[in-house]
This record gives C-alpha cells, structure tokens and sequence, in this order.
C-alpha cells in the first residue's frame, strides 16, 4: 500500500469511528432524556466531538436520528439494507417451511432485543415531531416490506400450509413479530428473548407449516 493510499484508509477509518461515537451518544441520550429534549450540543459533548462536527457529518438532528434507527436494526454501520443481511438470506437459503420460520423468528429476536430500548423514544419523536414522522412516510412501513418478502419465500417450501397464502402469511408474521408484542412479553411479563422466540415458533408454526 502506498503512503498515500494508508493515509486516506485511515482517515476513512478515523472518520467512521467518530461518526460511531456520534450515534452512540445520541442513542444513549435520546433513550435517557428524549429526542425532544437532547441538544446537539449535548450529543457532541457526550461523543467528545465538536458541534460543527455533528452538523458536518449528519446534516442536521433529524438525520442522526435516522441514522441512529438505521444502525439499530442493522447491528453496525455496514450500508446492507435487512433483506441483504446474512441472517436474512439464510433464512430464504433454509430447505423447508419450518427451517426458514425458525430460523426468521432467530433473527427477528436479534433485531427487536436492539431496537425495543429505543422505542418509546422513536414514537414520541414520530409524534410530536412532523419532520421526524417525514422521514417513515406512511404506507412505506419498511418492516412490512420484510415480513411480506419473508412469507412469500415461506410459503412456497415444502411443509408450507397449502391454504395459507403469502398475503396472509405477510400479516400474520408482521403482527406477531411487531416490537410492541416483544416488549410486552420481555419488558412487561419477564420473559427472557429465548422464551420470546421458542414461543413465537410454538405459535406460527401451526398457523403457517402443516405440522
């Protein structure tokens, strides 16, 4: 590698790890206080950057935010959309019905055990906000658009209900793996994320294999 070559790896490599400090402290502080109630001048001095340098690498409040919800599902910072995620595709890659259910409800539990921390703070945000509702315009639910993808790959495998179609499967999937039925369980009952998920297969399976 040429010295020039090394020096822009890292700076590439400085500039991802303070855009990371960045939304790590957003994340704990928008859970703490609010989204309403943080500053950016609070987010910087938590991530140990200057105020300018927030607005540099994000634009404005709103887009860290996104950002901040983006990383959240993802687990990191890689820019590889959820249906291009390794666990996804593993799931489509599963041979029958009951494989790729199992193996969905597996990966759906990592996500929500990542996301559900943020989530009252989001709804507040999405409430009290307009510009922040803006940014998951209504209809687009992304979430729905994974389940759907999810169910019309389920249903054509072998050990699939015949009588179930995808339509049906997709709402079925999006309803029961909703991060409001997570917390409910976890947060609110006490039950650990692996009961959340032995359970929620005990459940789909029926509705959606022929076991």
């Amino acid at each position: 590698m040429t010295p020039v070559k090394g020096g822009r790896a890292k700076q590439a490599e400085k500039a991802r790890q303070t855009r990371r400090r960045i939304i790590d402290a957003a994340h704990r502080l928008f859970t703490a206080q609010g989204y309403g109630a943080t500053t950016l001048q609070e987010v910087a001095k938590e991530a140990g950057v200057a105020v300018q340098t927030i607005y540099f690498v994000f634009g404005n409040k709103r887009t860290l935010l996104k950002e901040l919800v983006d990383v959240t599902i993802a687990g990191d910072d890689e820019p590889v959309a959820t249906m291009d995620r390794a666990w996804f595709r593993d799931a489509l890659a599963a041979p029958t019905a009951t494989a790729h259910l199992r193996a969905h409800i597996a990966g759906t539990r990592a996500v929500l055990q990542r996301v559900a921390p943020i989530t009252e703070m989001l709804a507040a945000a999405v409430a009290t906000d307009p510009d922040v509702a803006a940014l998951w315009p209504a209809g687009t639910d992304p979430r729905f658009i994974v389940q759907s993808a999810a169910a019309e790959a389920l249903t054509a495998k072998p050990g699939a209900r015949p009588d179930v179609p995808p339509a049906h499967a997709a709402d079925l999937l999006y309803a029961m793996l909703s991060t409001e039925l997570y917390l409910l369980f976890v947060r609110e009952r006490g039950w650990t994320p692996r009961d959340w998920e032995e359970w929620m297969y005990a459940t789909l399976a029926p509705q959606l294999c022929d076991v």
